[in-house]
């Protein structure tokens, strides 16, 4: 029997390095790895669903689903995560000096609809009571002016104060200060050059992060891998197939961090970091699968429902591929 032939795009991340390589091959399937950007492969996949499987942003995900769009079947590999207590960006003359002092003043984003502003603002609500119609939020390019959003929105509140930027860019209003923090998952040009005016709301971020996943469980997902419901139809076994190369590929990748005296990455305390990571977030500490995840992904999707981006409260047992919610054993 011939193999399937699927076309994935995706990150070349080295959690996927061994797919990439050809060193794990999934089970009756001849991949067709495409190297790609995660922005330029959400697009794509949005407006003309290219690819037969690829990386996809968690949050237009649980957009498409909470309106009933199931185009695409996703499968619990979370190829990107972290947290982003260190994506909260802020003019150091504006005042701000707490997430309460956004309350009423204007913040840019990138997007409403992206995954990593849907925590933050998920944050600022359940951890320091500040809802997304309390800040004016203006969204655009961050280093290029014209950026659109990539889902449309047609359930957010009517008090939401969301205003596009055309033809400005966030990193030029964030150091002039027209607006007074910038909230994303990119650093602003202003912010990499060095810009006397602009710092970190949470320098300390990495502390506040540990505490955060103490206190809450969760360990914010970005990015997902769907496959398009079509190609499920006719083969339903290449979900449970790609899952098992994707954990297998991680799995690889995390045994080989702590059994090596010469690393494999420019990182000087890389063993350090991941005994740290282990101490703080388990010995697999970036698990995939809807179980080990699931505080995270119930938050995740509240967040969504609570901000007007799901027009339902996303039923996280009903939109992963069945087969890898109950994995074998022996």
């Amino acid at each position: 029997m011939a193999e399937v032939h699927i076309t994935m795009a995706c990150q070349e991340y080295d959690r996927t390095f061994p797919l990439i390589s050809g060193e794990i091959q999934p089970e009756g399937i001849d991949l067709n790895f495409i190297k790609m950007g995660p922005e330029e492969i959400f697009w794509r996949m949005l407006q003309d669903e290219e690819f037969d499987a690829c990386e996809f942003s968690q949050a237009s995900y649980f957009i498409l689903r909470g309106r009933g769009d199931d185009r695409f079947i996703s499968i619990p590999a979370f190829v990107s995560r972290t947290f982003r207590h260190g994506q909260f960006w802020i003019n150091k003359n504006s005042g701000i000096k707490s997430p309460e002092d956004l309350k009423g003043k204007p913040v840019g984003i990138p997007d409403y609809t992206m995954t990593a502003t849907v925590y933050q603002r998920g944050m600022l609500q359940h951890e320091y009571g500040i809802k997304p119609t309390d800040i004016h939020w203006y969204y655009g390019g961050i280093d290029t002016p014209g950026r659109e959003q990539r889902v449309a929105t047609p359930t957010l509140p009517k008090a939401l104060e969301l205003e596009r930027v055309p033809d400005k860019t966030l990193s030029d209003m964030l150091e002039s200060g027209e607006i007074v923090a910038l909230l994303g998952a990119r650093a602003p040009k202003c912010f990499r050059e060095g810009s006397p005016n602009v710092g970190l709301l949470f320098p300390n971020y990495v502390e506040m992060e540990q505490e955060y996943f103490k206190k809450t469980g969760i360990y914010p997902i970005m990015h997902t891998v769907v496959i398009r419901k079509t190609i499920l139809d006719r083969y339903p076994w290449v979900a449970q197939s790609l899952f098992k190369a994707f954990c297998e590929a991680k799995n690889t990748c995390l045994k080989s961090i702590p059994n090596t005296t010469a690393p494999q990455y420019l990182l000087p305390w890389l063993i350090s970091s991941y005994e740290e990571a282990v101490r703080v977030l388990g010995k697999d500490y970036w698990p995939y699968g809807v179980e080990p995840n699931r505080k995270t992904l119930e938050a995740f999707a509240q967040f969504c429902y609570e901000q007007g981006l799901s027009e339902t409260l996303v039923d996280i047992d009903k939109v992963y591929a069945p087969s890898t919610l109950h994995p074998y054993t022996i």
